[in-house]
């Protein structure tokens, strides 16, 4: 068995095939390895692509001897969440329904991949359709999280998310409607990024939520997600509601100074009934970013809680529109809990959908105030310990609660209103791992970024990440 050498990082890995110290083809055999020796366990994958895989390593290697190096993605294992199109290849979204699908064209963000010089193993396991927190897939497997294989890895890119902390690959592409990247990145102890809307072009991501979704990186640490979220970004014409930006150049410009930078804490609504070890490790990070220079601001969103209202509507109605014509024809072939989503999604009325439309309004009026005085809000990514699988029911400080609806409570705001959120891990509680979140202004992603970097250098969970 091929072995993944010790700086298994994007980041770490890229100066050593840049200068040949290390092939692509070795890294994408100990990727490969690794996925066939944990991938029963963690089932975090729903197709591997081994041949496809080690002939682009190959071909990685032959461009790089020759001197054409495509920077630091070349020659790198990474994987896909499994809502991404390939064309030519399966495509199931977690699905029945879509289970032998094969598109006939490449989304835009596994384009941008590749041409960096990527090397994609596989497509990852994920909660049917993207809807819901848990990956507990009826099709394809449940995903286990490899820190505990008899909890969660959260969802609905929970896959992407077990595979980073497995030591599978060291970054995947995930997707975000309502947390589903920053959920599992937090429940996982990787780093999970949803840049804000528009930036990262959709197109060819099987849609959610039109007004809600995002693509995003999921990775071992926080300079592997700017690694990745600058060969993603940028305009796509393709992508109605892709930004006329250039893409990001956040990896070269990270810095852990943090001397003068604000940082607003809200804890009216992101400390409310949130588990007291979790709240506890978050509080400390608050002062460990103090001593790191920042200037600490407590301030307050108003909306928040009429905004979670908001997204709940908005969310529903929108998939259930995308689903409206197959569910209608094939009822039966959707998992039970993905039919009754789908089914209340029916439910809100235009009058509803419009108010929640103005609710949104209102909150990104709150924000963009907000944001006037400080650079980022730093924030738990979820309020509860990770679940076993199967549960319905969590306990925090006490009473009991539904699982889904608190694991969207806390990171679904910024889904609403489009702003980049962070989620790095902070530390352990009940031996599982905590997200912190970092949530920036609209295009604000280096400085969420760099709060992350700044954070993560204090090496919270010591200075390997994962189980």
């Amino acid at each position: 068995m091929s072995e993944m050498p010790a700086a298994s990082t994007v980041a770490g890995l890229a100066e050593r095939v840049r200068r040949r110290e290390v092939s692509a083809t070795r890294l994408t055999e100990a990727a490969l390895d690794a996925v066939h020796a944990g991938n029963s366990d963690i089932n975090a994958f729903i197709s591997i692509y081994a041949d496809d895989a080690l002939s682009s390593a190959r071909e990685a290697d032959r461009r790089i001897a020759a001197g054409d190096y495509r920077g630091p993605l070349d020659g790198i294992p990474v994987a896909i969440k499994d809502n991404l199109y390939m064309r030519g290849r399966k495509t199931t979204m977690g699905s029945k329904i879509h289970g032998d699908f094969v598109p006939d064209y490449t989304a835009t963000a596994v384009e941008r991949l590749a041409a960096a010089g990527a090397i994609i193993v596989g497509k990852t396991n994920m909660h049917e359709y993207a809807l819901g927190a848990t990956t507990d897939n009826p099709y394809f497997g449940t995903c286990r999280n490899p820190w505990d294989t008899d909890r969660i890895p959260g969802g609905s890119s929970g896959g992407s998310a077990a595979a980073v902390a497995a030591k599978m690959v060291p970054g995947t592409l995930g997707s975000d409607t309502s947390g589903s990247i920053r959920i599992p990145a937090s429940m996982c102890g990787v780093v999970g990024l949803k840049p804000t809307y528009g930036r990262v072009s959709r197109y060819g991501c099987f849609p959610e939520a039109w007004t809600l979704d995002h693509v995003g990186p999921i990775a071992a640490s926080v300079a592997d997600a700017a690694i990745l979220l600058d060969v993603i970004s940028g305009w796509d014409p393709k992508d109605p509601a892709s930004l006329q930006r250039p893409p990001t150049s956040t990896f070269n410009s990270l810095r852990t100074d943090l001397t003068g930078t604000v940082i607003g804490v809200e804890k009216d609504f992101y400390f409310a009934d949130v588990d007291d070890d979790i709240s506890s490790l978050v509080t400390d990070v608050i002062d460990q970013l103090r001593r790191l220079g920042a200037v600490i601001r407590p301030v307050n969103v108003g909306g928040l809680r009429d905004g979670m209202y908001a997204l709940t509507i908005i969310d529903t109605a929108e998939t259930t529109t995308v689903h409206q014509a197959t569910l209608r024809e094939r009822p039966d072939d959707y998992g039970p809990e993905v039919r009754f989503l789908l089914e209340c999604g029916a439910l809100p009325s235009a009058v509803d959908y419009l108010t929640a439309q103005q609710l949104r309004e209102r909150l990104r009026d709150q924000f963009r105030t907000t944001f006037q005085q400080v650079d980022v809000l730093v924030a738990p990514t979820i309020p509860l310990k990770v679940p076993k699988i199967g549960d319905q029911v969590a306990t925090i400080n006490g009473t009991d609660v539904d699982i889904i609806s608190n694991l969207i409570r806390l990171v679904g705001p910024a889904n609403l209103v489009g702003l980049p959120s962070l989620s790095l891990p902070c530390g352990l509680a009940g031996e599982m791992p905590v997200g912190l979140q970092v949530i920036g202004k609209p295009l604000g992603e280096q400085d969420v970024l760099n709060v992350g970097l700044a954070f993560e250098q204090t090496h919270p969970m010591g200075k390997a990440l994962g189980p």
